[in-house]
């Protein structure tokens, strides 16, 4: 099987919230998709991403969408990524470096023990050892902070943002169910504990 096969996209089982958002452009866009649409920051830096799983998820890369041709002074050049179990101990396992990227890139957090790691073009991994994690990290919370954009801009647009995960998976499965396309789509429901997360919720 491919590379590609041997992950699954787990972004649906957590609950997403950002450090501000411009109305209409907020977590429902992030994740909608569709590279059309964005995330609109709203404040100062950095700016926030929080994505919080119910229970220790293994974690192997994060595939993000930027595009400098459209978005400027917009695209972020700089993204820290932290893990933890919550904000109060996260730490920094990745400095991501782009350069007028355009497209999806992929951030590894962990070494694939088969085949290389690909580089993306205006993409430079600050650690690439990734820290001597292998195959994946396990977490609960995962925080990318967008800490400069090119050009000295102040807000950021970030297009879409997939967590994926290795696809064989222990613990508890998720129930499947047909898509309207006739696809598979994972249910997995997340109860939200207070009514400030839920204003950043994305229904699925």
């Amino acid at each position: 099987s491919n590379a590609m096969d041997e992950s699954r996209e787990i972004g649906g089982e957590a609950a997403w919230s950002l450090s501000s958002a411009k109305p209409g452009n907020g977590v429902e866009q992030l994740r909608d998709g569709n590279t059309d649409t964005f995330w609109q920051s709203d404040g100062p830096q950095p700016h926030l991403i929080n994505i919080q799983f119910q229970r220790k998820v293994k974690v192997s890369e994060l595939r993000i969408y930027t595009s400098f041709r459209i978005d400027e002074s917009y695209t972020p050049s700089c993204i820290s990524v932290r893990i933890g179990t919550a904000h109060h101990d996260l730490q920094e396992v990745q400095v991501v470096d782009l350069k007028e990227p355009d497209g999806w890139m992929i951030v590894h957090l962990a070494k694939p023990s088969t085949g290389s790691v690909e580089s993306n073009a205006g993409c430079v991994l600050r650690d690439p050892e990734m820290g001597g994690a292998k195959d994946f990290v396990r977490t609960h919370f995962i925080q990318l902070a967008v800490l400069t954009n090119h050009q000295n801009g102040r807000d950021t647009h970030i297009r879409q943002i997939q967590v994926h995960g290795p696809r064989s998976s222990t613990g508890p499965q998720t129930t499947t169910g047909r898509g309207p396309g006739g696809g598979a789509v994972e249910v997995c429901p997340v109860k939200l504990q207070t009514t400030a997360l839920q204003q950043f919720a994305s229904i699925r």
